[in-house]
């Protein structure tokens, strides 16, 4: 059976998943360890790793049983059909927030006009203005050089900053 995303209301993400549960469908919502300080104390808690977003186990004629649940928005859909994680991914999300650091682990999205830092390859240390991105691949213009190059994500180490006021 594939893994279909669910998009959930805002900060709703965990609350979706134990009810999704409870109606005994396969739910898995990837949760992370942070450091959280007030001004009493400092505590550690589980925040999702992907805001907004459960992932379900379910065949294609089961999908609608998830929307008798509260919290819960739609299914995520790329191309005009139903979003589908596969098992291999959903493993892989799994060994990384098992066997890394959860403080190491940040998802970030880019945007056009986001400043970078390349952090590795050819034009490391070099910053860049994101013009525009297609899946892994990102277009970044380099003022220092008068250049445009692609960078694939998945090969490079990037890193957003932060403008200049």
């Amino acid at each position: 059976m594939p893994w279909f995303v669910l998009y959930t209301k805002s900060r709703s993400e965990k609350l979706v998943a134990i009810a999704l549960q409870k109606k005994g469908i396969e739910v898995y919502c990837p949760l992370m360890k942070r450091q959280k300080k007030w001004s009493d104390r400092v505590k550690i808690v589980e925040e999702p790793l992907f805001k907004s977003y459960c992932f379900v186990n379910l065949r294609e004629e089961e999908r609608s049983l998830v929307f008798g649940v509260s919290g819960v928005v739609r299914y995520l859909f790329w191309l005009k059909k139903p979003a589908i994680v596969k098992q291999a991914e959903i493993d892989i999300i799994k060994d990384m927030l098992n066997d890394f650091d959860h403080g190491s682990i940040e998802v970030v999205s880019l945007a056009v006009a986001d400043r970078i830092r390349i952090d590795s390859g050819a034009f490391i240390d070099h910053e860049a203005e994101v013009v525009s991105t297609q899946g892994r691949k990102i277009i970044a213009k380099i003022d220092s050089l008068g250049i445009c190059i692609a960078i694939d994500k998945s090969k490079n180490k990037i890193k957003k900053i932060q403008a200049i006021a």
